[in-house]
C-alpha cells in the first residue's frame, strides 16, 4: 500500500467573529472527490470513496476524534503532539465530500490562527493509504483504500506533485495487527543507503587527508 496525498483546491480559511467577541477559525470547502481524474492523475471511485468516507465519519468525527496536522507527516498516523485542527464534517454532495474542521486551541493550532490572522497563504492535504491500479491513462485508487486525516494544513497549497509525492509516497506500507507499519524492505532500503551514504562520506575525509598530507 501506498501513501497518498492529494492537495485539495477548493478549500477556503475563515475567521467567524462569535457574539462573546472571540474568533472562531475554521477550514471549509471540497475536501475530496470521486470519479474524476485529479492532477495527481488519480481518480477515486464513487463507492470506493464514499464507503471510506461513511467509515471515517462513523469511527473518527462522531467520536470527536478527527484531526489533522499542520505540516506534512511521513507517516499514515496522526501525530496528537502536531494536531492542529478537528474535522467535524465530510458528507458527499454529488461527486464531492463537502467538508469542514475547526482550528483548536493546541500549540499547532494557535499557530495556524497566527499566521490567519497575518495573512498567510495556507493550503489542505488529504493523507490516506492504498493501492493503485493503472488504468485508461490514470491511476485507479483500488478498493483497500484507507482514510488516514480527511485534511493537514500545509504552507505550501502550490507545492509541484513531485514535492508532494516524494514526501508522502516514496514508502510501501503494510497492515501489522491492526496498525500501518512501514514495510521490511523499505525499512532495508533505507538502512542500506545510509550505510552508503556514512562509507561515502569516510571515502571523501582519507581522500581529503590524503590530500592535506601532500600539501
Amino acid at each position: 500500500m501506498k501513501l497518498i496525498a492529494e492537495q485539495l483546491q477548493d478549500v477556503e480559511f475563515i475567521k467567524e467573529e462569535k457574539d462573546n467577541g472571540k474568533k472562531d477559525y475554521k477550514v471549509k470547502g471540497i475536501f475530496m472527490q470521486a470519479d474524476i481524474k485529479n492532477r495527481n492523475g488519480r481518480v477515486y471511485p464513487f463507492d470506493v470513496l464514499n464507503k471510506e468516507v461513511k467509515r471515517y465519519n462513523e469511527e473518527y468525527i462522531q467520536k470527536k476524534r478527527a484531526f489533522g496536522e499542520l505540516g506534512h507527516p511521513e507517516g499514515p498516523t496522526v501525530n496528537l503532539d502536531r494536531a492542529s485542527h478537528m474535522i467535524t464534517k465530510l458528507e458527499p454532495d454529488g461527486k464531492n465530500m463537502i467538508g469542514e474542521a475547526k482550528i483548536m486551541d493546541t500549540p499547532m493550532g494557535k499557530i495556524v490562527k497566527t499566521l490567519m490572522d497575518e495573512g498567510a497563504l495556507l493550503g489542505v492535504s488529504s493523507r490516506g493509504m492504498g493501492s493503485l491500479e493503472p488504468k485508461n491513462g490514470a491511476n485507479y485508487v483500488k478498493k483497500d483504500f484507507y482514510l488516514a486525516t480527511a485534511a493537514d494544513i500545509v504552507a505550501d497549497p502550490s507545492a509541484p506533485n513531485a514535492f508532494v509525492e516524494g514526501i508522502y509516497e516514496g514508502k510501501e506500507w503494510v497492515w501489522d495487527n491492526g496498525s500501518l507499519i512501514e514495510s521490511e524492505l523499505q525499512r532495508m532500503k533505507r538502512r542500506i543507503d545510509e550505510r552508503v551514504r556514512k562509507r561515502q562520506a569516510n571515502e571523501n575525509a582519507l581522500e581529503f587527508a590524503k590530500y592535506l598530507k601532500m600539501l
